[in-house]
């Protein structure tokens, strides 16, 4: 047990380490970029390049190399997997069509090369999967008429047939062996996961399924990873994978500043700081009879350049009729977020209803920069009298 004077060191300490994290944090401003997601390849590549075995794989962007894949996959022992370009509506999106993604074309059961992929001899499956960055393929729907983004044949003369229906066409979605996989051998695969997962500052390294082959291997079958955004500085080959083609360009335009922009199909902009907040604002919207036109998430630490970007992306959208303003300030300073509106409003020439809700850090500094700038802002002393006065700025026109 500790001495009483240790533990009042100890505490000490504590007491004293918020000071130090704070003076830090004045002393140099850094803003992570947020949300990397990386396609099932890229993810299968890391994994490969770090022992772990994974099957045998093309990635290919025609019919005619999806078949080609098949050919040579045939010719070795296990299913395999074709990767192909396809278009996706995002989660959120308007629905428009985006550039192509990729088909994945991998074969599965074998002995391990030096590299961490499984060889086989002749592939008893083929797998072909759209590489999307959204859930639900498996059970999606092709605007080629084609249901499924996940498809497996015997036959590898039916991969070019498939992958015809499936590149270049829109891709909507919705959002082990009976005996057991051996202890000892998943181990061994699951030991270099972690170290994997440590090495490239991974949150979430996902294998589903895990299989075993015929051989006794234990394959990964699937791969996703997800980024602890903050260590962008030292993973910067892996952040450089970063594709954004899939995305509407506003979305592009907004991560440009850090922002998080998802496109909704109502006419109140939201502009809030935090996921979870954004997400509560879209709701209280709905609930008082008004429909969100997007979902914006400044997070923490923003500046008033942010702001004015922010301001500058909701009024380019034709459809945004009132923009509702909902921030709680515990990292962000609520006067730094009202410097940033009354000028974005300014030089923007904002010609919308604008409704302000703060709350928190320096929240009486941001009211006296708000009332005392002679624009017509309309302050809200809560988040439903926010939503309220949005609602009723729209219903008005």
């Amino acid at each position: 047990m500790a001495s009483p004077a240790a533990a009042r060191a100890l505490l000490r300490d504590l007491a004293l380490r918020p000071r130090l994290l704070a003076a830090r944090s004045q002393a140099a401003h850094f803003t992570p970029r947020r949300w990397l997601n990386l396609q099932e390849y890229q993810s299968k590549k890391l994994m490969a390049d770090n022992g772990v075995k994974v099957q045998r794989f093309f990635v290919v962007d025609t019919a005619n190399e999806a078949l080609e894949a098949a050919k040579k996959l045939s010719k070795l022992t296990l299913p395999v997997e074709c990767v192909a370009p396809i278009s996706e509506p995002l989660p959120f999106s308007t629905g428009s069509a985006f550039p192509p993604v990729t088909l994945l074309c991998c074969g599965l059961y074998s002995v391990t090369d030096p590299v961490g992929t499984v060889n086989c001899k002749d592939a008893k499956e083929i797998v072909l999967k759209a590489q999307i960055l959204a859930g639900g393929r498996g059970k999606g729907v092709f605007s080629s008429g084609l249901k499924g983004g996940v498809h497996l044949t015997k036959d590898p003369k039916v991969v070019g047939q498939l992958a015809k229906q499936m590149i270049g066409y829109n891709l909507t979605t919705k959002q082990t062996p009976k005996e057991g996989v051996k202890v000892n051998k998943a181990a061994d695969e699951i030991k270099k996961l972690y170290h994997l997962f440590l090495k490239i500052d991974a949150t979430q390294v996902e294998v589903n399924p895990f299989g075993e082959t015929p051989e006794g291997q234990v394959v990964c079958f699937d791969a996703k990873i997800n980024f602890d955004d903050n260590a962008e500085f030292r993973q910067k080959d892996i952040f450089a994978m970063d594709d954004g083609s899939e995305n509407e360009p506003i979305e592009n335009e907004a991560a440009k500043y850090d922002l998080k922009y998802i496109g909704l199909d109502g006419n109140i902009a939201c502009f809030v700081n935090g996921a979870g907040l954004a997400m509560a604002t879209c709701d209280i919207i709905f609930l008082n009879g008004g429909k969100p036109a997007n979902f914006l998430d400044l997070g923490g630490g923003v500046q008033e350049a942010q702001v004015y970007q922010a301001f500058k992306l909701l009024t380019a959208d034709p459809k945004v009729e009132a923009i509702l303003v909902n921030i709680f300030g515990g990292i962000v300073n609520c006067a730094i977020i009202a410097n940033g509106i009354t000028k974005a409003c300014r030089e923007l020439e904002l010609k919308v209803p604008l409704v302000v809700r703060l709350e928190g850090t320096n929240v009486h500094e941001a009211q006296r920069i708000l009332g005392s700038s002679g624009l017509p802002i309309t302050s809200a002393v809560d988040l439903e009298d926010a939503a309220k006065k949005a609602v009723a700025s729209v219903a008005k026109k």
